[in-house]
């Protein structure tokens, strides 16, 4: 494959010297951009995007054409792929976000799911990683992704979103065998996903644990941490003659980095409402550190952006193992050009650090 022109995203997952602290935004590839609203439209909906290899590699590539400070590209795809390819029937309801046609509510209907192939069941994905990381030529690396397991269950035993988890959690509790296969059922799943993600081109991979916050302190460990451990284990660790970066990110996950930096991934993901300089501090030089500037920053003037990005920088302080990046993913409404104010202030600020 081709050589990569800009390495920095992967070195600083590494923590391997820097020439300044590399950014990337999660959902860097969405509404808040005009352009890609405009293919958005031409593909029809949101799944049909997604089921486009051509057309998700365009939307994937729209960023870094309008944005040349960004050092990484993140496949254009969606976290409910595994559920939908285990025929739980995925759709998009206006205004209500992912839905399920079938929900997951017993032991029975957990024993009944298939395992999907990566190429046979979730092929789209794995063309879009391939036609992606062509149309890349080497001009900064990509990241693939999953949902985590327990992410996962929640859509489907809720049948979609949810405010308190209350089928999830009542599963849990009440049948925590059921929970059990099915989690299991996910992580090999996620670990089979991911591994065919990294054979078709991902160059670093990003488990998005965006549930995970919502749980006890022991069910955490219990029910989210300890499959991400197993998919981590079971992921190829080195392709096309590099290491594979793992980052792993629960959002509302700041109470546990300390056992998250000894699941075995290269870096962790910290929302906003976590200070980087004590993460740091808690978690040594065991893992890399990803984030985590609040979203809604971007809301504000680009002078107040560059102010919140120093503050961010001074407490991360000196040396690489720093990826900057929003503590989750940029919102619809922000105006395109204060993400651009945000990216070129994370290269200028971050050189005196390297």
């Amino acid at each position: 494959m081709t050589a990569l022109k800009n390495d920095r995203f992967l070195r600083a997952l590494l923590k391997q010297p820097v020439d300044v602290t590399p950014v990337w935004m999660m959902r860097q590839a969405g509404r808040y951009l005009p352009e890609y609203r405009a293919t958005r439209a031409k593909a029809g909906d949101f799944m049909s995007l997604c089921m486009n290899p051509q057309l998700a590699c365009e939307v994937t590539l729209q960023p870094l054409d309008r944005y040349p400070q960004l050092d990484a590209a993140i496949l254009f795809s969606d976290i409910l792929t595994i559920p939908d390819a285990m025929g739980q029937g995925l759709y998009f309801e206006a205004g209500e976000g992912p839905r399920f046609r079938k929900v997951v509510s017993s032991l029975a209907d957990i024993e009944a799911l298939p395992i999907p192939d990566p190429e046979k069941d979730l092929g789209y994905v794995m063309d879009a990683v391939r036609t992606i990381r062509h149309e890349l030529n080497g001009r900064v690396p990509l990241i693939g992704f999953s949902g985590s397991p327990w992410t996962l269950a929640t859509y489907m035993v809720e049948g979609g979103s949810s405010k308190d988890f209350r089928k999830s959690k009542a599963m849990l509790y009440d049948n925590p065998q059921a929970m059990h296969a099915l989690l299991d059922k996910l992580a090999q799943s996620v670990t089979s996903y991911l591994n065919g993600q990294i054979r078709a081109g991902a160059q670093a991979v990003q488990i998005f644990d965006s549930w995970g916050g919502s749980l006890s302190s022991a069910a955490y460990q219990e029910f989210s941490l300890a499959y991400m451990k197993k998919i981590v284990d079971g992921l190829i660790r080195e392709h096309d003659g590099r290491q594979v970066p793992v980052i792993l990110f629960t959002k509302g996950g700041g109470l546990w980095l300390e056992s998250m930096a000894e699941v075995g991934a290269e870096a962790l993901g910290l929302d906003w409402t976590c200070d980087i300089g004590s993460a740091r501090a808690r978690v040594g030089d065991k893992v890399a550190l990803q984030g985590n500037m609040d979203p809604s920053v971007l809301y504000a003037n680009p002078q107040a952006i560059r102010r919140e990005v120093a503050r961010i920088l001074g407490a991360y302080g000196q040396g690489s193992g720093h990826v900057f990046n929003l503590g989750h993913g940029i919102t619809p409404e922000v105006d395109p050009a204060h993400a651009g104010a945000f990216f070129e202030a994370v290269h200028e600020l971050s050189a005196q650090y390297h």
